[in-house]
């Protein structure tokens, strides 16, 4: 599927905004106050999940008041579709992270099959832990058993969301705000 076969400007319009920007920026805030907290002044490994983590990743690592040292994983089942496949990986981190404290920084915490490969391969590289955090989690049961997000930004409803590092078959990342698609015959009749 395609940005061609599914334009975005065909469901923005009906979109429902779920998260403002002010309201993003308040729980990245409140997230930044609560990592550094528990890094209590380690200098921890922030590891952004690209691409959606990208947009979610600067201004939670400006909010964070210790000194990180940064990375990325590209890493996607997703491939500008809706539906998820095995772990495809495209870069994996660089820098050591044996006995060290990760940060794994993604946009959402869906099913959790990428978060929970990404964490599994930082503890195989001996990290010392890795802590979890996500700009939004969809609400449902079909998480990958005793996969938990350790900094939670805010929470969305099963449904196909977009904006703030979110795609809709490859667009709309750069929205200031997370929407998501109207539900089939809502507003009908």
């Amino acid at each position: 599927m395609s940005a061609q076969e599914h334009p975005l400007a065909a469901v923005l319009p009906q979109a429902e905004c779920l998260h403002r920007r002010e309201a993003l920026e308040a729980a990245i805030a409140r997230m930044g106050g609560g990592i550094t907290a528990a890094l209590q002044g380690e200098r921890a490994v922030f590891l952004t999940v690209m691409n959606g983590g990208l947009f979610f990743a600067s201004p939670l690592a400006l909010a964070i008041d210790s000194d990180l040292e940064f990375d990325y994983v590209h890493a996607s089942r997703y491939r500008g579709a809706t539906v998820g496949h095995d772990v495809e990986w495209k870069h994996r981190p660089q820098t050591q992270l044996a006995g060290r404290s990760v940060i794994l920084v993604d946009d959402i915490l869906d099913e959790g099959y990428t978060l929970a490969a990404l964490r599994d391969y930082c503890i195989e590289q001996g990290a010392r832990r890795v802590l979890i955090a996500v700009l939004c989690v969809k609400r449902h049961d079909r998480r990958v058993p005793g996969l938990e997000a350790d900094f939670v930004g805010v929470e969305v409803p099963d449904r196909y969301v977009f904006g703030y590092g979110l795609d809709y078959y490859g667009q709309g990342r750069n929205l200031p705000a997370i929407y998501a698609v109207a539900e089939v015959g809502a507003g009908d009749g």
